[in-house]
Protein backbone atom coordinates (compact mmCIF):
# COMPACT_ATOMS: atom_id res chain seq x y z
CA UNK A 1 0.00 0.00 0.00
CA UNK A 2 1.23 3.35 -0.49
CA UNK A 3 1.97 5.32 2.64
CA UNK A 4 -0.41 8.72 2.31
CA UNK A 5 -0.28 9.76 6.34
CA UNK A 6 2.45 10.33 8.58
CA UNK A 7 1.79 10.44 12.06
CA UNK A 8 4.31 11.66 14.34
CA UNK A 9 5.61 11.29 17.68
CA UNK A 10 6.18 14.72 19.90
CA UNK A 11 9.04 14.34 22.42
CA UNK A 12 12.71 14.39 21.18
CA UNK A 13 11.08 13.85 17.48
CA UNK A 14 10.22 17.06 16.14
CA UNK A 15 10.69 18.89 19.72
CA UNK A 16 13.95 18.98 21.68
CA UNK A 17 11.94 17.71 24.90
CA UNK A 18 15.64 16.78 26.56
CA UNK A 19 17.34 19.75 25.63
CA UNK A 20 14.50 21.78 26.76
CA UNK A 21 14.10 19.50 30.12
CA UNK A 22 17.61 19.67 31.07
CA UNK A 23 17.98 23.70 30.35
CA UNK A 24 15.09 24.47 32.36
CA UNK A 25 16.24 21.92 35.33
CA UNK A 26 19.53 23.75 35.34
CA UNK A 27 17.48 27.01 35.65
CA UNK A 28 15.83 25.47 38.15
CA UNK A 29 18.87 24.78 40.39
CA UNK A 30 20.83 27.90 39.49
CA UNK A 31 17.09 29.62 41.34
CA UNK A 32 16.50 27.73 44.08
CA UNK A 33 19.83 25.50 44.79
CA UNK A 34 21.17 22.16 44.89
CA UNK A 35 19.18 20.06 46.48
CA UNK A 36 20.13 18.00 49.20
CA UNK A 37 22.30 14.75 48.53
CA UNK A 38 23.36 15.74 45.29
CA UNK A 39 26.66 16.86 44.87
CA UNK A 40 27.06 18.55 41.77
CA UNK A 41 24.05 19.54 38.83
CA UNK A 42 25.31 16.98 36.56
CA UNK A 43 24.83 14.32 39.35
CA UNK A 44 21.12 16.14 39.89
CA UNK A 45 20.40 15.83 36.42
CA UNK A 46 21.49 12.33 35.70
CA UNK A 47 18.94 11.77 38.59
CA UNK A 48 16.03 13.58 37.17
CA UNK A 49 16.26 11.64 34.02
CA UNK A 50 16.39 8.25 35.55
CA UNK A 51 13.09 9.31 37.72
CA UNK A 52 11.15 10.40 34.28
CA UNK A 53 11.85 7.25 33.51
CA UNK A 54 11.12 5.40 36.08
CA UNK A 55 7.79 7.12 36.54
CA UNK A 56 6.57 7.61 32.90
CA UNK A 57 7.09 3.27 32.73
CA UNK A 58 4.95 3.50 36.09
CA UNK A 59 2.55 5.87 34.02
CA UNK A 60 2.43 3.76 31.26
CA UNK A 61 1.83 0.34 33.38
CA UNK A 62 -1.48 1.78 34.98
CA UNK A 63 0.11 1.99 38.23
CA UNK A 64 -0.25 5.53 38.96
CA UNK A 65 -1.87 8.83 36.75
CA UNK A 66 -0.45 11.79 34.54
CA UNK A 67 -0.37 14.12 37.77
CA UNK A 68 0.73 11.04 40.18
CA UNK A 69 4.12 10.25 38.30
CA UNK A 70 5.23 13.95 38.12
CA UNK A 71 4.72 14.09 41.99
CA UNK A 72 6.60 11.17 42.77
CA UNK A 73 8.90 12.31 40.55
CA UNK A 74 9.43 15.09 42.61
CA UNK A 75 9.32 13.56 45.23
CA UNK A 76 12.12 11.41 45.17
CA UNK A 77 14.18 14.26 43.62
CA UNK A 78 14.30 15.84 46.34
CA UNK A 79 14.57 13.30 48.75
CA UNK A 80 11.58 13.83 51.28
CA UNK A 81 7.99 13.50 51.74
CA UNK A 82 5.89 16.49 49.74
CA UNK A 83 2.16 17.19 49.62
CA UNK A 84 0.30 17.05 46.45
CA UNK A 85 0.17 20.59 46.31
CA UNK A 86 3.61 21.05 47.37
CA UNK A 87 4.70 18.86 44.55
CA UNK A 88 2.60 20.81 42.21
CA UNK A 89 3.83 23.63 43.11
CA UNK A 90 7.74 22.73 42.81
CA UNK A 91 7.14 20.89 39.34
CA UNK A 92 5.10 23.81 38.79
CA UNK A 93 8.15 26.31 38.92
CA UNK A 94 10.43 24.03 36.43
CA UNK A 95 8.42 24.08 34.29
CA UNK A 96 8.34 28.22 33.73
CA UNK A 97 12.06 26.96 33.10
CA UNK A 98 11.35 24.58 31.39
CA UNK A 99 9.48 26.77 28.49
CA UNK A 100 11.41 28.88 28.36
CA UNK A 101 13.67 26.58 26.15
CA UNK A 102 11.10 25.11 24.21
CA UNK A 103 12.21 24.68 20.48
CA UNK A 104 11.51 22.57 17.40
CA UNK A 105 14.35 20.39 16.20
CA UNK A 106 15.82 22.23 13.41
CA UNK A 107 15.20 19.65 10.95
CA UNK A 108 11.69 18.99 11.45
CA UNK A 109 9.56 22.14 9.35
CA UNK A 110 11.79 21.64 5.90
CA UNK A 111 10.68 18.01 6.03
CA UNK A 112 7.30 18.97 6.99
CA UNK A 113 7.12 21.52 4.44
CA UNK A 114 8.45 18.77 1.88
CA UNK A 115 5.51 16.25 2.93
CA UNK A 116 2.84 19.15 2.97
CA UNK A 117 1.62 18.24 -0.27
CA UNK A 118 1.71 14.22 -0.67
CA UNK A 119 1.04 13.52 2.76
CA UNK A 120 -1.53 14.13 5.31
CA UNK A 121 -0.11 14.69 9.13
CA UNK A 122 -1.31 13.88 13.04
CA UNK A 123 0.80 13.35 15.96
CA UNK A 124 0.23 10.24 18.57
CA UNK A 125 1.79 11.31 21.70
CA UNK A 126 2.15 9.04 25.44
CA UNK A 127 1.64 12.47 26.95
CA UNK A 128 -1.88 14.52 27.99
CA UNK A 129 -3.54 17.14 25.35
CA UNK A 130 -3.53 19.52 27.41
CA UNK A 131 0.69 19.46 27.65
CA UNK A 132 0.75 18.22 23.96
CA UNK A 133 -1.85 20.47 22.33
CA UNK A 134 -0.83 23.83 24.64
CA UNK A 135 2.90 22.63 23.22
CA UNK A 136 2.57 22.54 19.57
CA UNK A 137 0.19 26.15 19.66
CA UNK A 138 3.18 27.31 21.23
CA UNK A 139 6.00 26.17 18.67
CA UNK A 140 3.24 27.42 15.89
CA UNK A 141 2.88 23.74 14.13
CA UNK A 142 -0.71 22.89 15.89
CA UNK A 143 -2.46 23.56 12.57
CA UNK A 144 -0.48 21.19 10.84
CA UNK A 145 -1.89 18.13 11.78
CA UNK A 146 -5.48 16.64 10.70
CA UNK A 147 -5.36 15.27 14.67
CA UNK A 148 -3.51 15.49 18.08
CA UNK A 149 -4.08 11.81 19.94
CA UNK A 150 -2.28 11.00 23.69
CA UNK A 151 -2.38 8.27 25.90
CA UNK A 152 -3.89 10.24 28.76
CA UNK A 153 -7.15 10.59 27.39
CA UNK A 154 -6.87 7.57 25.00
CA UNK A 155 -6.37 5.44 27.99
CA UNK A 156 -3.93 3.44 26.50
CA UNK A 157 0.19 4.32 25.52
CA UNK A 158 2.36 2.91 23.06
CA UNK A 159 3.87 0.38 22.43
CA UNK A 160 0.01 -0.92 22.73
CA UNK A 161 -1.18 -1.40 19.09
CA UNK A 162 -5.28 -0.03 20.15
CA UNK A 163 -2.61 3.24 20.57
CA UNK A 164 -1.83 3.38 16.89
CA UNK A 165 -4.93 1.99 15.60
CA UNK A 166 -6.63 4.99 17.33
CA UNK A 167 -4.64 7.14 15.48
CA UNK A 168 -5.48 5.40 11.99
CA UNK A 169 -9.15 5.95 12.94
CA UNK A 170 -9.31 9.38 13.66
CA UNK A 171 -7.45 9.48 10.25
CA UNK A 172 -9.89 7.64 8.21
CA UNK A 173 -6.93 5.40 7.08
CA UNK A 174 -6.09 1.84 7.11
CA UNK A 175 -3.20 0.91 9.20
CA UNK A 176 -1.07 0.31 6.08
CA UNK A 177 -1.29 3.56 4.72
CA UNK A 178 -0.22 5.17 7.67
CA UNK A 179 3.71 5.85 8.86
CA UNK A 180 4.95 6.28 12.30
CA UNK A 181 7.87 8.07 13.05
CA UNK A 182 9.88 8.34 16.75
CA UNK A 183 12.44 8.09 18.56
CA UNK A 184 12.08 5.58 20.50
CA UNK A 185 13.03 1.96 18.39
CA UNK A 186 10.91 0.03 20.61
CA UNK A 187 7.80 1.96 21.87
CA UNK A 188 7.82 3.91 18.42
CA UNK A 189 9.23 1.73 15.71
CA UNK A 190 8.76 -1.48 16.23
CA UNK A 191 5.18 -0.61 18.08
CA UNK A 192 3.71 0.75 15.06
CA UNK A 193 5.09 -2.10 12.86
CA UNK A 194 3.08 -4.27 15.36
CA UNK A 195 -0.02 -2.95 14.75
CA UNK A 196 0.26 -2.55 11.06
CA UNK A 197 1.68 0.50 10.23
CA UNK A 198 5.11 1.26 8.73
CA UNK A 199 7.49 2.30 11.74
CA UNK A 200 10.64 4.62 11.23
CA UNK A 201 13.00 4.74 13.65
CA UNK A 202 14.40 8.42 14.40
CA UNK A 203 17.94 7.56 15.60
CA UNK A 204 19.17 11.24 15.94
CA UNK A 205 22.29 9.81 18.54
CA UNK A 206 23.23 7.64 15.84
CA UNK A 207 22.66 4.49 18.17
CA UNK A 208 22.46 1.88 15.29
CA UNK A 209 21.53 -1.64 15.60
CA UNK A 210 18.23 -3.31 14.93
CA UNK A 211 18.33 -3.64 11.38
CA UNK A 212 15.07 -5.28 11.24
CA UNK A 213 13.81 -1.45 11.86
CA UNK A 214 13.33 1.05 8.94
CA UNK A 215 15.94 3.86 10.55
CA UNK A 216 16.65 7.44 9.62
CA UNK A 217 19.03 9.89 11.17
CA UNK A 218 17.74 13.08 10.98
CA UNK A 219 14.23 14.36 9.57
CA UNK A 220 15.92 15.38 6.38
CA UNK A 221 15.81 11.78 4.98
CA UNK A 222 12.28 11.40 6.00
CA UNK A 223 10.81 13.14 2.41
CA UNK A 224 12.70 11.16 0.24
CA UNK A 225 11.87 7.80 2.23
CA UNK A 226 8.49 8.34 1.69
CA UNK A 227 7.89 9.26 -1.31
CA UNK A 228 10.60 7.21 -3.09
CA UNK A 229 8.91 4.20 -4.77
CA UNK A 230 10.17 1.57 -2.38
CA UNK A 231 8.82 -1.40 -0.51
CA UNK A 232 8.15 0.20 2.88
CA UNK A 233 8.31 -2.82 5.37
CA UNK A 234 11.56 -3.95 3.95
CA UNK A 235 14.80 -2.73 6.89
CA UNK A 236 16.11 0.11 6.10
CA UNK A 237 19.32 0.59 4.05
CA UNK A 238 20.24 3.86 6.52
CA UNK A 239 21.64 1.46 8.60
Amino acid sequence: MTVKAVVWDIDDTIFDYTGADTAGLRRMLDAEGLPHGYLSADEALRRWRELADRHWARFAAGAVDFQGQRRDRVRDFLGRPLSDAEADDWFGRHVVHYEAAWALFPDFLPALDRLSGTHRHAVLSNSSIHNQDRKLRALGVRHRFEAVLCAVELGVSKPDAAAFLAVCGALGLPPGEVAYIGDHPDIDARGAVEAGLTGIWLDRSGRGGRPELTRIAALDELPGLLCADTRFGAPSTFG
